[in-house]
């Protein structure tokens, strides 16, 4: 189960990277055919989806590896014993507000595909489309939540703190910054 889930982050951060090149790829190709007088409008809102598409993918990807921001100070200053217990307690209002958030993501997607919600810009899309990367990432993240919780509720040692801990040994504290 370990390296299905940890290839599933893999994946999701992978298709998160994947539509940052996109982006780019459709920026550098609006820019070409703004100088030869070609319509670029559409352009900008496959590039606002792709964006909300790169962000919701890597969200759990970069939550494992100890890319979210965390407010740390007390955490080190703390007893292991209260460290464990802050940090318990923090992935249980973590899970519970994504829990939340992945719920109405995924009922705001299957509403927009139940009522044929058509994009309101120059590209007339269904909007569950571009709104399937929303509910498929919050529902990601909500998994490396509770994989997060499980692994701390059997005593282990969180794997976002264990990724900075290996960057700190290696030299390497640009993420702290």
């Amino acid at each position: 189960m370990r390296r299905w889930l940890d290839r599933l982050f893999l994946a999701a951060g992978a298709i998160g990277a994947c539509f940052i090149v996109l982006i780019c790829a459709l920026m550098i190709a609006q820019s070409v055919m703004r100088e030869f007088g070609l319509r670029t409008g559409a352009i900008n809102d496959v590039v606002a989806w792709f964006c909300a598409a790169a962000a919701f993918f890597s969200m759990a990807h970069a939550f494992k590896h100890g890319d979210f921001v965390r407010v740390t100070l007390m955490l080190e200053a703390a007893p292991a014993g209260l460290r464990r217990a802050l940090e318990i307690t923090s992935l249980l209002i973590g899970t519970v507000a994504v829990s939340y958030l992945a719920w109405w993501a995924c009922l705001f997607t299957y509403e927009s595909w139940e009522f044929n919600d058509i994009a309101q810009g120059l590209l007339p899309l269904p909007m569950w489309i571009p709104q399937l990367s929303f509910a498929f990432g919050s529902v990601l993240l909500w998994l490396a939540l509770v994989d997060e919780l499980v692994l701390v509720l059997r005593g282990g040692v969180p794997s976002y703190v264990r990724a900075v801990e290996e960057r700190h040994a290696r030299g390497d504290f640009s993420s702290d910054l």
